[in-house]
């Protein structure tokens, strides 16, 4: 057995997008139009990952967009993604920027939880050991439910 992908549908590509590549720093390696499903899939790859991902087809997340408009409801029924990155206040910071809250911040220097614009809870996680405390996370309270 091999992991693929994990698929999340999406409500606005544009908004998806700049969430997971500008955002987190995935890059976009294949993209997938279907004219009789009437959908569109975007398979993304985290920066470490884009050769595989291109030569084994994974891992991958694949980001489904319908079409036709459909509610997902607050998307709780999944649980999260989970991602490493090399500067977890960094990968915050960037996010933040760009408008996402950080429901739960990275107070201990090593896990932070945001949600995407469809309402995904995405996990953070900090390369290797945890980094020193470091305001204004540290003393950041959490911000609704991830």
């Amino acid at each position: 057995m091999r992991y693929l992908h994990t698929m999340v549908r999406v409500r606005n590509i544009d908004e998806s997008l700049a969430f997971y590549c500008d955002g987190l720093g995935m890059r976009e390696v294949r993209r997938v139009d279907s004219d009789k499903g009437r959908y569109t899939l975007i398979f993304l790859a985290a920066p470490e990952d884009v050769e595989r991902a291109l030569n084994e087809k994974a891992p991958m997340l694949e980001l489904t967009y319908n079409w036709d408009a459909e509610d997902y409801g607050s998307a709780r029924n999944f649980g999260h993604l989970a991602f490493v990155v090399d500067d977890i206040y960094a990968t915050c910071a960037r996010l933040a920027e760009r408008g996402v809250i950080i429901n739960r911040p990275p107070r201990d220097g090593h896990m932070a939880f945001v949600r995407s614009p469809d309402l995904i809870s995405v996990e953070l996680l900090q390369k290797g050991g945890s980094l020193p405390a470091q305001e204004p996370w540290a003393s950041m309270p959490n911000t609704g439910t991830w």
